[in-house]
């Protein structure tokens, strides 16, 4: 497996692995993605097995503290010197689960904001999820104000 950032040369695959681990509603849009590396390739921690992207988790920097639904559709909210590292997406293409590559990505984004002096990381999840990002050290801060997708999100941080 080898961990790479992306590039626009990883728009296909990301869309193609977003479309295969969220419903209609939730999956964000290739032109989603195409504005997000267009701004931020550097805030996506992608997984190949060989030419296959098995895994990738993404979001962008910023100085606000909650994470909100406008975030996900304006790449211009981004500020590489902002405090806190928002994670958008965590995508693990179903053939390829419960093998770790989501936690290895976490792992690895959460190590890099730490080495970036960012204040932590922060992500929206549905309930199900809390365990196994908890298991990484997330706390649960409660039901976010979110409605994407029509779904309901807890708001999770990590604090350095």
């Amino acid at each position: 497996m080898r961990i790479t950032h992306a590039s626009l040369s990883d728009l296909t695959a990301i869309a193609l692995l977003e479309k295969a681990c969220f419903p209609p509603l939730e999956a964000a849009p290739i032109e989603s993605f195409e504005n997000r590396l267009k701004v931020f390739p550097n805030h996506f921690w992608l997984m190949y097995d060989e030419n296959t992207l098995v895994s990738c988790v993404n979001g962008f920097v910023t100085d606000e503290e909650i994470l909100t639904d406008e975030m996900f559709e304006n790449a211009g909210m981004h500020d590489e010197n902002g405090a806190w590292q928002m994670i958008f997406g965590v995508l693990t293409h179903p053939k390829y689960r419960g093998k770790g590559y989501a936690t290895e990505l976490l792992r690895r984004a959460i190590d890099e904001s730490r080495k970036q002096n960012r204040k932590g990381v922060i992500l929206t999840c549905k309930e199900a999820l809390i365990p196994f990002y908890a298991r990484l050290g997330f706390i649960d801060e409660g039901v976010s104000s979110s409605e994407h997708g029509g779904a309901l999100w807890h708001q999770m941080r990590i604090t350095f």
